[in-house]
């Protein structure tokens, strides 16, 4: 069941990631971890704007980024694309900032670099979030962070009974690297070239399902009532 957790507040404030290991040279003077949630596709398989679909009363993308806004991250960064200005109204009282990729029919590696160029000099860590992607919850956003400080590795990727998967949380060390993805790949070259530099976090159900058809949608709409 899609439920967004309230966020609980405690003794850490959302810059108490100090103890991070930053691989890219001089460490920012202050470390902000953002999130980038990409709502720029073309979603032709859909029929329509995938992301305008309604749940539980509430646009798709809506439920996504109140989820990731429940989690432990400093900003949110909202990728936009195709129906810029209907997916800017369906968020526009949410505490995010929004930026268009106008070549976002290139593919999803276009967004991303978008995203990342969109980041200020400041931040530490990034997660890269799919806008189609609701049954995503903050708990999972939270167990990737806490990898990343224990962990030290600059990439978190989470993993649903055996699956890799998304979100996924990269160091600002290896932000130059998104300059070389291409298509619609993207960031998974990056994952996949160097195994080493991967921690995984393991859960125990299957991944959240994305949203490219109405198959998909009919299928989410069933889980909520399960």
């Amino acid at each position: 069941m899609l439920r967004l957790r309230e966020r609980v507040s405690d003794d850490r404030t959302h810059s108490g990631y100090g103890d991070l290991s930053y691989r890219g040279g001089t460490p920012p003077a202050v470390d902000i971890l953002a999130a980038i949630i990409l709502a720029a596709g073309q979603g032709t398989r859909f029929g329509s704007q995938k992301l305008l679909a309604p749940i539980q009363e509430k646009p798709l993308v809506r439920i996504t980024v109140e989820n990731v806004l429940a989690a432990d991250v400093d900003e949110v960064v909202v990728v936009l694309g195709r129906d810029a200005e209907s997916i800017r109204t369906a968020l526009g009282d949410l505490p995010v900032r929004f930026v268009e990729n106008p070549n976002y029919a290139d593919g999803m590696s276009t967004s991303v670099k978008v995203g990342i160029s969109a980041l200020s000099t400041e931040t530490h860590a990034a997660l890269i979030a799919l806008g189609d992607q609701p049954g995503v919850t903050s708990n999972v956003v939270d167990r990737l962070i806490e990898a990343l400080r224990i962990s030290h590795k600059p990439i978190v990727v989470p993993v649903y009974a055996g699956q890799r998967g998304n979100p996924v949380l990269f160091q600002s060390g290896l932000f130059p690297e998104f300059a070389t993805i291409r298509g619609d790949q993207g960031a998974r070259d990056l994952i996949v070239s160097n195994p080493s530099r991967v921690e995984s976090v393991d859960f125990p159900f299957a991944p959240p399902g994305d949203v490219d058809t109405r198959d998909d949608y009919d299928a989410l709409l069933r889980s909520i009532v399960q």
